[in-house]
C-alpha cells in the first residue's frame, strides 16, 4: 500500500483553477502524471492546462463543472467513461468557505457549503473509487482542514463539513485497507489562497492574522502530494498546525469549546 507509483497515472483534480488545487496540479504534472482538471471556470482551466503541458509535457484534459449541482459528479464520470479515461488518482479539492455568525448567514449560503464540501465530494468518491478498487490500485486525496479537528465559531458550518471529510476519509482508509486503494486527508491550516483573501475582505480580524501562521500554498500542496503517493491517511502540513492538532486532541471537549467560543466571539466583535 505504501509503494509509490512509478509510471504516469491519470489524475483528476477538482477545484483546480486556483489555490491548493492549482498547486496540486503542478505537483502531479511535475511528477509526470497526466491530468483531468475540474472547476467552474473553463477559461482558467484552459490557461492552466496549457501551462502544465508546455512546462511538463503531460496530457491535460479540461472538464468544466459545478460539482455542487446535483448529478454533476455522475455526469462528469459518464463523460470520462465515454472518452475511455480511467482515473487512477482522485483529488477532491473543490470547496467553499463562508465566514461569520451562523445566524447572520442565510440558508442558501449554508446549503452551498454542504452541497459542495460534503455532497459533491461524496458523489465524486462514489463515482470514481469503485473502479479503482476493481483495478486493485488507486489513490484518493481529500482536502479537509485543521478546522476538522475542533469547533470553529464563525466557521461553524465550514468546520463541520471538513470534520465530515476527515471522518469519511479515515473510515474509507480502513474499509479499503488491502484493496490497493489508499485514501488520504490533507488538513492544511490557514493558507495563502484566494479563499483567505475573500475571508479577509469580509472580516478585518482575518486580515490581522500573523504571517507566521499562514502557510505557503506550494508547500502545502507538496506535503499533500507526498502523503497521497505514500498512502498516508492524514497529512497536517506545518509544525504549528501539527502542534495545534495534537493540543486539540488532548484537550477536553468542553474546554476546547470554551476557548474556541472566546476566540470566535472576539472575531465577531
Amino acid at each position: 500500500m505504501n509503494a509509490t507509483y512509478r509510471k504516469s497515472r491519470m489524475v483528476l483534480v477538482t477545484g483546480a483553477s486556483s489555490g491548493i488545487g492549482e498547486a496540486l496540479a503542478h505537483c502531479f504534472a511535475e511528477a509526470g502524471h497526466d491530468l483531468v482538471l475540474v472547476a467552474r471556470s473553463e477559461d482558467k482551466l484552459k490557461t492552466l492546462a496549457g501551462e502544465l503541458h508546455e512546462r511538463h509535457g503531460v496530457k491535460v484534459r479540461v472538464e468544466p463543472a459545478d460539482l455542487a449541482q446535483p448529478g454533476a459528479p455522475e455526469q462528469l464520470a459518464a463523460r470520462l467513461k465515454r472518452a475511455h479515461v480511467s482515473i487512477d488518482v482522485l483529488v477532491n479539492n473543490a470547496g467553499v468557505l463562508s465566514q461569520g455568525s451562523f445566524i447572520r448567514q442565510d440558508a442558501a449560503t449554508q446549503q452551498q457549503m454542504i452541497a459542495l464540501n460534503i455532497a459533491g465530494l461524496t458523489a465524486m468518491l462514489s463515482a470514481f473509487v469503485p473502479p479503482m478498487v476493481g483495478r486493485a490500485q488507486g489513490r484518493v486525496l481529500n482536502v479537509a482542514s485543521i478546522a476538522a479537528f475542533q469547533p470553529i465559531p464563525t466557521l461553524a458550518t465550514y468546520a463541520a463539513t471538513k470534520a465530515y471529510v476527515l471522518s469519511l476519509t479515515e473510515s474509507l482508509a480502513e474499509e479499503l485497507r488491502g484493496s490497493g486503494v489508499s485514501v488520504t486527508a490533507l488538513c492544511p491550516g490557514i493558507t495563502a489562497t484566494r479563499m483567505l483573501d475573500t475571508a479577509a475582505q469580509a472580516n478585518a480580524q482575518v486580515a490581522q492574522i500573523p504571517a507566521v501562521l499562514i502557510g505557503d500554498v506550494e508547500a502545502v500542496a507538496r506535503d499533500g502530494f507526498n502523503a497521497c503517493m505514500r498512502g498516508d491517511v492524514i497529512c497536517v502540513p506545518g509544525v504549528v498546525n501539527q502542534a495545534a492538532v495534537l493540543a486539540s486532541r488532548s484537550t477536553p471537549r468542553w474546554l476546547l469549546r470554551r476557548v474556541a467560543g472566546l476566540v470566535g466571539r472576539k472575531a465577531l466583535s
